[in-house]
C-alpha cells in the first residue's frame, strides 16, 4: 500500500511541526511547570546506564516487546532492520499515535488517542482486535509478556488485556494521568502516573505490591537492571528503588527536570534534562561523571537516548534544538549531529549499525551510527514524536494524524 506522503496530505504550519503536533500543548513545552495540581503539572522520569556492552537487552530475537526494546530502555536490538524505507501497510488509527508500539509473536501493539489499544498483525497490517480503554492513551506504550499487554491511560488507568483476544484481565486505578510506559519486571508490573508515585503491581493480578512516593509526577518510564529500577522526574531527582520492595538503594541530585526515559546498562546512567544537557551518572559511585552540552544551541532533551555499541559506544539522542546527538559514551564529547527542520522527540532506536528516528519535521530518518551520515528518509507528512519499533526485519513507528507505518 502506497503512503500518502506530503504530496497527498494537508500542510501543517511550521509552528505546530515544531510543537511535535500539539500546538502549544503545555505538556510538551514544559512537562515540568510549577507543581500546582498533579493533573496539570507534567513530569518525565529518565535513566539510562551503561558500562559498554554488547549485550543489548533481555529480548527474544525477533521481538521488542516494550517501550525501547528492553527493560533496560537502550533502544539497540539485534533484530534485523532495513536499510531501506520500504512501506510494507499503513493502519488508520484514526487519532494521533503518541504510543510507541511493542511486537510480540508477529503481532504490533499500539495505542492511540482515541483510547483504543490496537492488536495489528505484523505481516498483513490486518487488525487482530481493538480493546477500548475508555480514556485516551499518550504517550504510555504497551509491554507485553505473561500472556498479556500491559498499558496507562490519561484517565490513570493501567490496563491488562488479554494478547490472546484482547478481553480485560484487569485494572487499576492510580491519582492521576498516565503517560509512563509500563516494565515487567519479574511477577510485577512497575509504572510511573503523574500522582507522583512509582507502582508495583502484581502482574497476574493487578493487585498493588507497593507504591513509592516522590516529590513531582513521573512521566517517563522506569529502566529495570538486577532487581533495580532507576527513575528521575520533576523533584530534579535520580533514584534506584529496589524491586522487590520498593526501598530507595540512593538518590542523587541531577540538577534539572528530566524529559526522557533511561537506557541502562552496567555501571553507567545516560539521560538527558531540561537544563539542555545530556547526563552520565556512574551507578557505583552515585556522581555525575560527565555533562554534555551544545556550546550553541541551548534547547531541552526529551527524547530518551539510545546506547550504541559502535566504536566503544556512542549515547544517540534527539533534541528539541532539531538535532539528533551522538555522544561518546566514555567522555561525554560530541562525535556527530544531525540536523532535522523540526524537534526530535523521537527516541531513536539502533539496529545493525543504523540509527533509526522520527522527527516533528514529519520524516522517519535512517542515520548511519558510526556515522550519522543519513542513509534514507520517509516523509510521513505528520510529526512523529512516538519512537520506532524493530522486530522480524520492520519497523513501525506512528504518526500525529493517526498512522501507523510499517517499512521493511
Amino acid at each position: 500500500m502506497p503512503g500518502r506522503g506530503k504530496s497527498s496530505t494537508t500542510e501543517v504550519t511550521e509552528q505546530n511541526r515544531d510543537n511535535g503536533g500539539h500546538g502549544s500543548a503545555l505538556y510538551k513545552t514544559n512537562p515540568c511547570p510549577p507543581f500546582v495540581s498533579v493533573s496539570s503539572v507534567v513530569a518525565f522520569l529518565i535513566v539510562a546506564a551503561g558500562a559498554w556492552t554488547q549485550s543489548a537487552a533481555a529480548q527474544t530475537p525477533g521481538e521488542w516487546p516494550q517501550f525501547r526494546g528492553n527493560p533496560r530502555l537502550t533502544g539497540v536490538t539485534t533484530n534485523a532492520a532495513p536499510a531501506a524505507l520500504t512501506l510494507r501497510w499503513t493502519y488508520e488509527a484514526g487519532e494521533a499515535i503518541e504510543s510507541s508500539p511493542a511486537i510480540v509473536g508477529g503481532i504490533v501493539y499500539v495505542g492511540s488517542a482515541s483510547g483504543d489499544l490496537l492488536a495489528i498483525d505484523l505481516e498483513s497490517g490486518k487488525l487482530r482486535w481493538k480493546y477500548a480503554t475508555g480514556g485516551s492513551i499518550g504517550e504510555s506504550s504497551p509491554a507485553v509478556g505473561q500472556g498479556a499487554v500491559f498499558v496507562g491511560d490519561l484517565a490513570g488507568v493501567v490496563h491488562a488485556v488479554r494478547t490472546r483476544d484482547g478481553v480485560r484481565l484487569w485494572t487499576f486505578k492510580t491519582g492521576s494521568e498516565v503517560r509512563s510506559s509500563p516494565v515487567l519486571a519479574g511477577d510485577l508490573v512497575l509504572v510511573g502516573s503523574y500522582d507522583t508515585h512509582l507502582y508495583a503491581l502484581e502482574a497476574a493480578t493487578g493487585k498493588l505490591r507497593w507504591k513509592l512516593q516522590t516529590d513531582g509526577p513521573l512521566h517517563g518510564t522506569p529502566a529495570v537492571q538486577n532487581g533495580v529500577a532507576y527513575i528521575g522526574g520533576c523533584d530534579e531527582n535520580f533514584r534506584a528503588v529496589r524491586v522487590t520492595d520498593g526501598k530507595v538503594l540512593f538518590q542523587i541530585p541531577a540538577g534539572a527536570y528530566t524529559g526522557a526515559s533511561p537506557a541502562v546498562d552496567g555501571d553507567r546512567a545516560y539521560f538527558g534534562t531540561f537544563n539542555y544537557e545530556v547526563l552520565a551518572v556512574d551507578l557505583r559511585t552515585h556522581k555525575i561523571v560527565w555533562h554534555y552540552s551544545d556550546p550553541d544551541r541551548q534547547f531541552p532533551y526529551y527524547s530518551s537516548a539510545a546506547l550504541a555499541t559502535v566504536n566503544g559506544g556512542r549515547v544517540i539522542v534527539g533534541g528539541r534544538d532539531k538535532v539528533v546527538h551522538a555522544i561518546d559514551a566514555s567522555s561525554g564529547k560530541q562525535v556527530w549531529q544531525f540536523t532535522t527542520k523540526a524537534r526530535v522527540d523521537s527516541s531513536p532506536a539502533v539496529a545493525g549499525g543504523r540509527v533509526y528516528v522520527g522527527s516533528s519535521d514529519g520524516k522517519l530518518y535512517v542515520l548511519d551510527a558510526a556515522t550519522g551520515q543519513k542513509q534514507a528518509e520517509f516523509d510521513a507528512g505528520a510529526a512523529l514524536t512516538a519512537s520506532p519499533a524493530i522486530a522480524s526485519g520492520r519497523v513501525v513507528i506512528g504518526s500525529q494524524d493517526g498512522r501507523l507505518y510499517c517499512f521493511g
